[in-house]
């Protein structure tokens, strides 16, 4: 038996940064006569009870072990990760606002100005188009919580106050069919086509609402975003398992459990939680996605690799706030399988460009084609792996759930491993330019043609990545640290600060200072300590292969650090104590199961949570990647260069390549073992490939045993 839905009304949440002009003025205002005629005022005092409702909002998940932080209780300082967060802050963000302000590629904003009758002009773009602007708003309001921008904050309102504006009377809210009966189509109706990306829009506006209120405390988004979810509350008030069926991209199950969270009404969640039901008992189910087996019978990721980790997203939110056994035994298994057999050593997820599944079924009628999907088991291609940005932001987002689920370090080691690698290879150095797919080979030429660019573009056709990119790297801060009664987690290493409440402990403030991830060296400063005892737990990451050693005021802690769990630290702590983490960290050499046909053979290079690569920009002139092959004996030395690709550790080393192993187009030819000939070179990480000009990669290169 599923467990009830709590009412959430009696909980409280703290209260965000408010910037709502005078309440009290508001609220004197309340039973005056100008209220009963004065929509404006009638408009701003009803904000206000919107406002106060959302202040008696869901406290914690029920079913959570460790709760996120709040947006701005946490912020990098230095290095690494202060240097993207600033990069998404002051290039990305406001690039792609250009991009989806104008016409030139597409239609974003522009739509909803069509919808609205402000403007008059065709439906142009992806039926997804309006996700991707709800996602700008979410990333423009994280980095509000960190660096207020009075001319960004206008924007934001101006573009909500758009959209309000082409929201229809009862909530419903998707351009495309908007403008369609705008424009005296009858045809254009809600939810007729199940591939038209509704409720992955309404998904998206929902989780942008969320955020925005949570930085700001406005309530304008917050009040279109809840008039979705009552209008979707209506709509599938009497619906059968087809007509539920509009879920292709399924971001509204983490929507609606958000706005849940946020506002505390349980209608959202019971809503998640019967549409969730309702789309596994569908009649024509397919691996495409996601709903050919029931959840509970799934056992490994399936089918379209960004729908499934939205799927995978979803149930883990429903189980946080339900606790419904049957959600948690299948995300287990899928996770299982997806790291041990299907997961690129990037963190990349989606293997195909095009797939399908079930892969070799006995019933060729269950048999279909999906697209950018997960393979078989070990199917692991490098020149045509897709590993769609998104698909690894999903993986993510996925993983971020089951930490807070389970407390295991495990989910936040593969969040680590795809964050450094095949989430910021997405973006340029520049932070303008972006990747759709992130391949582990490019060669020149390339042996079959694709359709996605080996080179990074402002825009791409697809436009789901450059504003995901931009969510996730401005929320980045959140993910560094968690808290769950008298205990902070510290779970991403970098220079940064955490100042906020922590359960039973009082306000507490820590200061993380190190090079991570180019120096294993963390240490943690206490400012502010609390007024009571807390742990501190400090993630020891997976990859570590030495003791790792961990000290308190410059005295040795006897612990054991166990690699891929979180080290406790419980005292009674004081303002000017240090805690001094070691993780030692070295290159070396990683080799894949045998199954992975196209790995056979080959090794990449490791340091830490980053995977390296070889470029052509580091090889003598004719010297191809595909000649070159790694010693079994090769010495790996890690070095800081500040002027490379804004600077990063490389791996200089000695490598072999083949005199003779330049083909000229044949498929098969007699061996000739040639000469091998030594190169002295470097690897670099593979987070920066492709930012020196076009040219030849890969993260995996065949072993000698010479």
């Amino acid at each position: 038996m599923k467990p009830e839905i709590r009412n959430p009304k009696s909980e409280t949440i703290p209260k965000p940064k408010i910037q709502m002009g005078s309440r009290a003025n508001w609220l004197s205002q309340l039973w005056s006569p100008a209220f009963l005629f004065n929509p404006p005022v009638r408009a701003r005092v009803s904000a206000v009870l919107l406002f106060l409702v959302c202040c008696a909002a869901v406290a914690k998940s029920h079913f959570a072990v460790v709760e996120p932080i709040n947006p701005g209780d946490a912020r990098w300082t230095a290095g690494f990760w202060a240097a993207r967060f600033e990069l998404c802050r002051t290039q990305t963000i406001p690039a792609l606002e250009r991009i989806m302000a104008g016409t030139n590629h597409s239609h974003f904003i522009r739509n909803f100005e069509i919808a609205a009758g402000l403007t008059d002009g065709p439906l142009r773009g992806a039926p997804f188009n309006d996700g991707e602007v709800y996602k700008w708003i979410e990333a423009a309001a994280a980095t509000l919580a960190l660096a207020p921008d009075q001319a960004l904050e206008r924007r934001v309102d101006e573009l909500i106050e758009l959209i309000a504006r082409a929201q229809r009377a009862d909530g419903y809210i998707h351009t495309p069919v908007l403008i369609r009966h705008r424009k005296g189509d009858t045809n254009a109706v809600p939810f007729a086509d199940r591939n038209n990306f509704e409720l992955y829009n309404m998904g998206h506006l929902m989780l942008a609402a969320a955020a925005h209120w949570r930085v700001t405390g406005k309530t304008n988004l917050l009040a279109v975003a809840r008039k979705a979810a009552d209008f979707l509350c209506a709509a599938f008030e009497q619906v059968t398992p087809e007509g539920a069926r509009g879920s292709v991209c399924p971001s509204h199950f983490m929507g609606l459990v958000e706005l849940y969270r946020v506002t505390g009404d349980a209608r959202y969640l019971a809503l998640a939680q019967k549409l969730f039901e309702l789309r596994f008992q569908v009649t024509d189910g397919s691996d495409e996605n996601q709903d050919r087996l029931p959840f509970a019978q799934q056992t490994e990721p399936v089918g379209h690799a960004v729908r499934a980790n939205y799927l995978y997203a979803g149930a883990a939110d429903l189980f946080l706030e339900t606790g419904d056994e049957s959600l948690l035994k299948p995300l287990r298994e899928i996770w299982t399988n997806l790291v041990r057999k299907k997961l690129y050593i990037t963190g990349g997820c989606g293997a195909l460009y095009d797939g399908a599944s079930p892969d070799g079924a006995k019933d060729q009628k269950v048999i279909a084609r999906v697209h950018q999907a997960y393979g078989r088991n070990y199917q692991l291609p490098n020149i045509t792996a897709h590993s769609e940005t998104c698909a690894n932001i999903g993986n993510v987002l996925w993983n971020w759930r089951m930490f807070l689920i389970t407390g295991e370090a495990r989910f936040v080691d593969i969040i680590e491993l795809t964050l450094y690698n095949s989430v910021l290879s997405g973006v340029s150095l520049d932070g303008t330019n972006f990747f759709y797919t992130n391949p582990l080979r490019v060669t020149d030429p390339m042996p079959v043609e694709l359709r996605w660019p080996r080179h990074r573009v402002p825009f791409l056709g697809s436009f789901c990545c450059p504003p995901n990119l931009a969510r996730v790297l401005a929320r980045s801060p959140e993910l560094a640290y968690a808290t769950s009664e008298g205990a902070i987690w510290v779970n991403l290493y970098g220079a940064s600060e955490f100042n906020a409440a922590v359960p039973g402990v009082g306000k507490v403030k820590l200061v993380q200072e190190t090079e991570y991830p180019w120096s294993g060296r963390v240490r943690v400063r206490i400012v502010q300590p609390g007024t009571n005892e807390f742990t501190l737990k400090l993630r020891v990451p997976g990859w570590v292969r030495h003791p790792a050693r961990v000290r308190v005021n410059l005295r040795p802690v006897e612990l054991e650090l166990t690699p891929g769990e979180y080290v406790e630290l419980r005292r009674a702590w004081h303002a000017g104590d240090i805690v001094d983490l070691d993780l030692p960290m070295q290159a070396e050499l990683i080799e894949a199961n045998p199954l992975v046909e196209e790995t056979f053979g080959q090794v990449a290079v490791k340091r830490g949570p980053i995977v390296y690569c070889l470029e052509s920009a580091d090889l003598p002139s004719g010297v191809r990647v595909t000649q070159v092959l790694v010693p079994a004996d090769a010495e790996l030395r890690a070095r800081y260069d500040a002027r490379l690709l804004g600077g990063v550790v490389v791996i200089d080393t000695s490598l072999l390549y083949r005199t003779n192993s330049i083909w000229e187009g044949d498929l098969y030819r007699p061996f000739a073992a040639g000469v091998l000939r030594r190169v002295s070179t470097k690897f670099v990480p593979y987070c920066v490939w492709g930012n020196r000009g076009r040219g030849e990669m890969s993260v995996w290169l065949p072993i000698s045993q010479r």
